[in-house]
């Protein structure tokens, strides 16, 4: 009944990073005739390199660059066959410089993503169980996929959360041999590590605990012989540890390493790793190159460039805490993060870096939260001080400007990175006199003609819709049935009402909107644990209410300052409350807030579609029917009006108590089957305050040639003063309802009673809109926008719905 469509995460990756290439920062193209490392030419514009992964410069070493070339000289580009028939006769020599440099013999791939994709569907075991950092790289999720299909258990923690981390374990030890935890050892985007030390006790606590590390960003400029930050950390390589290393960004060459100091599983992999045995080998260009950079590792000198990058990263670091910047992470690591929050700031401080000749990463949804957008800035061997000190002015300068052009500030940015500050300083979100925002917590405190007027046009939101939600939720005794209230009025100077809208705080499922699919596996885990997998959301409107939720005046000139004066309000009112998620809802797909909301760090997903019936006056069955295409008449005389006669209907303005229970269980029928809207059954309590508000009545349906009294089916009804009918719930019998078309009945008779009490407008609510396409209903796409504070919930509902689509 409920098919709604679903937001494809692909989707919404792809409207982010299309708003930031039209802005001219992400898929640019190089246009240098040749590389030095140090700069980079972009439209015209020769900018100074600190973009690069290859940290310590090797990609621009003549002897790798000869080495290339004799190579390729020697043994021609590639060297077309599989290597379990035979290897290009370079390799020999790179294994056994690599298997100098740690101590163990390697597993070499074309890269780290085919490594992942070799590696972990052969060392993960069907008994085995697997647990993912939620910020390891997109390559190793990817490769988890493939166990899924093998019904292998794939978790997810939070980032670096260790207390997660051994919840998981211990929910994992009884059903699975060994559990794998898979987590990079530097991360790509803030730079930061992973807490090896902490992971080590755990692995002695735990005996099933192993270890699968991605430190493709921790090598060459760490450790011995360049072996990276993982091997800098672990010394020694045991058993059950599994190190994923790459011979290219730092390295210089290309290609990936796989280390394990198990043998026996060592061979498994290269008899039988997926792409090692069905795809190409490195070409000669690229062993060549690497053996040159394995000699480099292998000799003293990797010690001078460790040591010369130490020193620049040192420099740079000392010059961003002196301008008291938002640095991530600050740590030894090349890679720094620098916190803007919003796309709109980054886009600008990006802009004006780049016209001040400096060359610098976006850091973007999905690789980082949409809120926690930043600047990424690598440090390479290439860059001299004077870069160095000029970058760090050039950013010292710009870095407020950004702020101020885009109504930015230090302290929001640490409120959406969750920075801690010594003096905490709220933010005046009031600063322009042209506007002032009214804040409200009941509706009591607001004119009723002026909310009518404004905002009580449609579904409940008139000012008597308003009192009874508020007697309902705002001192429910249940909390996943409670909200508070608030509500915003923005004024200019003349008292004129520009804005207006409300919000509601309180618990939701975060599956709401995910697959049926997901929804059910989350049931059986509530079963037990019932708020598994929910959040404290701050959203506009109500989730016992739909359509537009907010006025406004776009014509008026101040509308920009007072959406942004609303977002500004209502961010820090989200902070404030410490929710998990911001929620704006119910707009149209072409709405003119779209890129304001965008801009300051919301996402836009695909909500389930609105339906609207203008019922027009009709005074027979026929001409209604002569309202509906030829196909939906057919559909209403055979399996609505051919039903109509099996049903005795009535519409009751109140219930009695018996009444009341018997609806109550009906629409949790309806409730408990209607997971593509999965949100927490309202209690009994909800539909008696129904009974007692005026506004209410009860469509009431029995079948003729039932024996028992009861009904069976139920449409709950609120008459907007405005005019409008909104049959805000169902309930129903299954029993009963296929054999009888009880759903369609129950849309009919809702027309049929908005007619009677000449009413043209009904607000049929979300979903199940075939059914009421089919009666007349318009469908209006809908879409929200959400800020987060982290991905986590997201990726894992993600997980989640691509593990049903495996099965």
């Amino acid at each position: 009944m409920a098919k709604i469509k679903h937001n494809n995460f692909i989707d919404t990756v792809d409207d982010v990073l299309s708003a930031a290439k039209k802005v001219g920062v992400l898929h640019l193209y190089a246009e240098d005739q040749s590389f030095t490392g140090r700069t980079i030419q972009i439209k015209g514009k020769k900018m100074f390199h600190f973009g690069t992964t290859g940290y310590l410069g090797l990609e621009q070493d003549i002897r790798l660059k000869q080495a290339a070339i004799r190579a390729i000289e020697a043994y021609g580009t590639q060297f077309p066959l599989s290597k379990s028939y035979i290897s290009h006769p370079l390799y020999t020599e790179l294994e056994e410089k690599i298997e100098k440099m740690y101590g163990i013999p390697p597993i070499i791939t074309k890269n780290s993503t085919l490594g992942h994709l070799a590696v972990i569907p052969t060392l993960i075991r069907d008994e085995d169980g697997v647990i993912l950092d939620h910020q390891v790289h997109w390559s190793v999720q990817n490769a988890c996929q493939l166990l899924k299909l093998r019904g292998i258990p794939v978790e997810m923690i939070r980032h670096n959360n260790l207390q997660m981390l051994e919840d998981k374990i211990k929910n994992l030890s009884n059903r699975c041999n060994k559990i794998w935890y898979m987590a990079d050892g530097v991360y790509s985007m803030y730079g930061d590590y992973a807490p090896i030390a902490e992971l080590l006790l755990l692995s002695q606590k735990y005996s099933q605990f192993h270890l699968y590390f991605d430190d493709v960003h921790g090598m060459s400029w760490k450790g011995k012989n360049g072996t990276g930050f993982v091997f800098d950390n672990i010394k020694s390589l045991p058993e059950n540890i599994v190190v994923v290393g790459t011979l290219s960004k730092t390295f210089g060459a290309s290609g990936a390493t796989v280390f394990c100091s198990n043998e026996k599983l060592r061979d498994k992999i290269k008899n039988f790793g997926g792409p090692l045995t069905f795809s190409a080998q490195l070409e000669p260009a690229s062993v060549g190159a690497a053996i040159a950079s394995a000699s480099i590792h292998l000799s003293d000198e990797i010690n001078s460039l460790q040591q010369d990058l130490a020193h620049k990263i040192h420099y740079f670091n000392d010059l961003l805490q002196n301008a008291k910047l938002p640095i991530l992470s600050q740590n030894d690591s090349p890679v720094f993060f620098l916190g803007m929050a919003t796309p709109i700031t980054a886009y600008n401080f990006v802009q004006r870096l780049f016209k001040e000749g400096f060359f610098l990463n976006l850091g973007i949804y999905p690789a980082v939260p949409i809120k926690n957008t930043g600047i990424r800035i690598t440090l390479s061997s290439h860059n001299k001080e004077e870069d160095i000190k000029a970058l760090a002015d050039a950013i010292s300068y710009h870095f407020p400007k950004a702020l101020e052009e885009t109504n930015n500030s230090l302290i929001k940015i640490h409120q959406a990175f969750g920075i801690q500050t010594k003096n905490k300083i709220k933010i005046k979100a009031n600063k322009d006199p042209e506007l002032y925002c009214e804040e409200r917590n009941t509706i009591k405190a607001i004119d009723a003609k002026l909310w009518n007027k404004l905002m009580g046009t449609q579904n409940l939101l008139d000012y008597e819709g308003m009192l009874y939600l508020e007697s309902c939720f705002s001192t429910h005794k249940d909390i996943t049935n409670q909200f508070d209230f608030y509500y915003y009025t923005i004024r200019d100077q003349n008292d004129e009402v520009i804005l207006m809208t409300f919000f509601t705080f309180g618990i939701w499922k975060d599956d709401m909107l995910a697959t049926e699919s997901v929804s059910r596996q989350l049931e059986e885990i509530r079963k037990s644990n019932p708020m598994y997998l929910t959040s404290k959301i701050l959203s506009m409107g109500c989730l016992f209410t739909e359509g537009k939720h907010y006025y406004d005046q776009p014509a008026h000139p101040l509308a920009e300052k007072a959406l942004q004066l609303l977002l500004d309000v209502v961010e820090e009112k989200y902070n404030s409350l410490q929710a998990d998620r911001l929620i704006l809802r119910d707009f149209k797909e072409d709405n003119h807030w779209n890129k304001s909301i965008q801009n300051q760090g919301y996402f836009k997903i695909n909500m389930p579609d609105s339906c609207i019936l203008q019922n027009k006056p009709w005074s027979t069955y026929e001409e209604f029917a002569d309202s509906l295409s030829s196909r939906s008449k057919k559909h209403f005389k055979k399996e609505i009006l051919a039903y109509e006669n099996h049903y005795h209907v009535l519409v009751k303005q109140q219930l009695s108590d018996e009444e009341i229970k018997r609806a109550h269980q009906l629409y949790k029928n309806v409730q408990a089957q209607n997971l593509a809207i999965n949100t927490f059954p309202y209690t009994i309590e909800i539909f008696e305050n129904m009974n007692n508000c005026k506004n209410w009545e009860f469509i009431v349906l029995s079948l003729k040639e039932q024996q028992e009294p009861s009904f069976i089916g139920i449409m709950f009804c609120y008459k907007n003063a405005t005019n409008a009918y909104v049959p805000e719930l169902i309930g129903m019998d299954y029993n009963w309802a296929k054999e009888y078309h009880l759903y369609r009945q129950l849309l009919f008779q809702t027309i049929k009673r908005a007619n009677q009490l000449g009413i043209s407008n009904i607000d049929f609510g979300l979903s199940a809109t075939f059914e009421k396409r089919k009666l007349g209903a318009s469908i209006i796409p809908k879409v929200a926008y959400i800020q987060a504070r982290d991905n986590y919930v997201l990726e894992l509902l993600n997980t989640l719905q691509n593990e049903h689509k495996l099965r």
